[in-house]
Formats: C-alpha cells, structure tokens, sequence
C-alpha cells in the first residue's frame, strides 16, 4: 500500500501554501521549457482531436504554485492552437475548453486548495483524491500531464534501510544524502526504479496516443540540506530526549534522480519516448542570498509531516524549530559550498 506523505496543510506560519517557495523557484525555472515542449512537440492533432482539453496536474498540493503552473500551461496550448490556426486558411475551429484535474493524496488539504482558486482561471477545475501510483483516470482521456516536486516522493521507505541485518542499514542518517554507504543508495533507486514502473504503466492506459508527460525534480542544491534535520533529531538523542533506534528506523522517503537513472527507467518502460531530457541550473533568490531560514522553513513545510507521523508532534516540533535556529550555520555552509540548484526536466510522448 502506498504511504500517504502530505504537505503541511492550512494557511499557518509553517503551512506549505505560505513557504513553497524552492517549489516556485522550480516551477517558474522550467516555465520556458514547458511551453517549449509543447509548442515544438505537442501534435497538433492532440489539441484538435476533442472539443476539450484535459490536463492532469499530479502531486497538486494546496497551491498557489499548482495555479501558476497550471496558468502557463493552458496558455502555452492556447499559442500551440493559434500557430497552427494562423497557417491555415479558412480554419475555423473554436478554441478547445480545458478541464484540470488537481491530484494528490486523499489527506491532502483540498479545501485550502479549492477555497485559493483563482477566480480568473480559464479552465474547469476538478479534485482528484489518491496515490498517482495507481490508476486515477478512464482510460485514454488525457491529453497532458504535469508534475512538478512530485515523482521525487517514494511510494514507501524501502525495508531495507531500517532492517539491522541489511547491509543497506542507514544507522543514525535519516536520508541517502551524506550517507557512505552505496547499498543505502541502491536501496533508494531500486525502490524509484519500482515506482516509476507502475507510474509509467498507469498513465500509459490514462494518456492519450502522444500526449504528453512532463516531469521536473529537484537535483541539486536543496537536497543537500536534508541532512540538517537529521542532525537535529540526533541533537536530541544525544541529550537523551529521544531514543536513538526511533532515528535509526527513520527514513525520509524522497529520492532525486540523475538523467542517466531517469533515462534508464524510462527506456526499460518503453511506453513513452523521450522528447527532451535536460538538468539545467536555475535562479534561486533563496541560495544566492544564502536565505537559509526561508530555505529551511520551506523544506519544514514539505517534509514536517513525515516527521510528525514517525516521532509524533512533540519531537518533531522541537527538531524543526532546531533546524531553523541553525539558519546562521546553514548559511555559512551554503556559501563555502555554493552548489547552485538544479532540476532535471522531463518530457515524454505516449507511443
């Protein structure tokens, strides 16, 4: 059964719909991209084919990143239709309406999601509740698919990690990050490489023939930073508030893949080609201005929930409030190591 790992819900201090920032940075770092891939290798046929455009945004959240995203998407479609509109003569087609389907986990915060919909939207927006590694639309309804911050999240912590006679053990580190052991890391991909089976075949039933598919995750610069939390869990350990095997059976479930590892489990699906694959470097007000406190607060917002679920909110309170006082040290770590962020950005074709 796949585990459900919820952004921090409501419009609070730590809530996700008020510090996503790194999540904005991604979704507007790959705006071009987006629009590009849709205007040089969306078929046309797709966008004439259906009265009605559908488009599926998986791993949704609670916004306002989803409706920016969203915005630029369906406009991007709207130019595809008017280019091939101005080429033709007497073409008297009307523009195709759009329909959205916003998905995520059933625990997700729809409410907070649909009460912040933008009133000048021009599409139809709808909720889609469940896990986008199993099956969420009748077959071959599709046209395009969107995910930003998404495929990165694990479907479940593999077993491995947390099992004593395992020689991927991953005694007293909370992530693959800053981890020596290779097999800790073979864990992780083996289970992405699991997942992203089961996410290829499901929307290759969901997905119209070439339609489109694209898919953007973190690379660099932000995950390295996982690593503070865990040491401010093991911060507790070592003044005795928290005993060291709850750490050692914790594992945040998020893997980052290369092209190399994305390119390889695409091509072992074989339902979909890639059309590009890029990892490009982005604008990161957050890493340029070494703005470790709004960086790490974030971070909070993404994961505090997975944290909360395992430790329980007392703990996991306290080490996420640590994590941010370490803001001055994570700063000085940021700019010795002025790693700038990347993301890898995905585009695939139904065959």
């Amino acid at each position: 059964m796949t585990t459900s790992f919820p952004m921090n819900a409501g419009d609070g201090v730590y809530s996700y719909s008020k510090n996503s920032h790194l999540q904005k940075e991604m979704i507007d770092g790959a705006k071009e991209m987006v629009r590009d891939a849709i205007i040089r290798k969306l078929n046309i046929k797709i966008i004439l084919s259906s009265n009605t455009l559908r488009i599926a945004e998986l791993g949704c959240s609670v916004g306002p990143n989803t409706f920016s995203a969203m915005q630029y998407i369906v406009e991007a479609l709207k130019d595809k239709y008017l280019l091939y509109q101005d080429q033709v003569i007497n073409f008297t087609n009307n523009i195709p309406e759009f329909q959205i389907f916003f998905n995520d986990h059933v625990t997700n915060d729809f409410n907070i999601l649909f009460r912040s919909l933008p009133f000048d939207r021009s599409y139809y927006a709808y909720g889609i509740p469940g896990s986008f590694y199993g099956r969420l639309f009748p077959s071959r309804s599709i046209q395009f698919v969107h995910s930003s911050s998404g495929i990165n999240w694990l479907s479940k912590i593999p077993k491995e990690l947390v099992d004593e006679k395992s020689p991927a053990w991953n005694k007293g580190l909370i992530h693959y990050v800053g981890a020596s052991n290779v097999e800790v890391v073979n864990a992780y991909f083996a289970q992405f490489e699991k997942d992203m089976e089961v996410f290829f075949n499901v929307r290759a039933e969901e997905i119209v023939q070439g339609g489109m598919m694209v898919l953007i995750t973190a690379f660099s610069g932000y995950i390295r930073l996982m690593r503070f939390f865990g040491s401010s869990l093991m911060d507790l350990v070592n003044e005795g508030k928290l005993d060291e095997s709850l750490v050692d059976s914790f594992n945040l479930p998020l893997y980052y893949p290369s092209p190399q590892e994305m390119t390889k489990v695409v091509e072992k699906n074989g339902l979909f080609s890639i059309e590009r694959m890029e990892l490009i470097n982005i604008k990161s007000n957050l890493v340029d201005e070494a703005d470790a406190k709004t960086l790490m607060t974030s971070l909070r917002s993404s994961i505090e929930g997975v944290i909360i679920s395992h430790f329980g909110s007392k703990i996991a309170e306290e080490a996420c409030a640590r994590t941010i006082l370490k803001s001055e040290e994570i700063s000085e770590w940021m700019k010795v190591n002025n790693e700038k962020p990347s993301i890898l950005f995905v585009a695939l074709k139904r065959k």
